[in-house]
């Protein structure tokens, strides 16, 4: 149950992300990313939203992990997309702030570990 907890709430933090990359941008976007340049949100705003597309995508796939009945399936597609989470965090981590693995590597880390002991 706990390793569920944690999944939903990677979901529900990567459909967060998914917003703020896609529909807020230019507001919400300049108040999380401060050490970007105040010029670059609008030159940027396509780009962002490709990335919030992407995080809809390991939302999605974090969410159907918890509909699965199969407890093999369920197990084997949440750690697919926790992993995929686990790999975007530490690559953004190098490539622009180690805050970010923190914020969604770490999390996700910390499921998968939870999933494994439970099993």
């Amino acid at each position: 149950m706990v390793a569920k907890i944690l999944i939903a709430f990677i979901a529900i933090e990567h459909l967060a992300i998914l917003w703020m990359e896609m529909f807020s941008w230019e507001t919400t976007g300049k108040k999380v990313f401060k050490s970007l340049p105040e010029n670059l949100f609008g030159p940027t705003k396509v780009l962002a939203a490709n990335q919030g597309l992407y995080n809809g995508f390991l939302a999605a796939g974090l969410t159907w992990s918890l509909l699965i009945d199969d407890v093999m399936w369920q197990s084997n597609v949440a750690l697919f997309f926790l992993t995929c989470v686990i790999i975007a965090g530490i690559y953004a981590s190098f490539t622009s702030s180690i805050k970010i693995f923190f914020v969604q590597a770490l999390p996700a880390l910390i499921a998968i570990i939870v999933l494994l002991v439970s099993k």
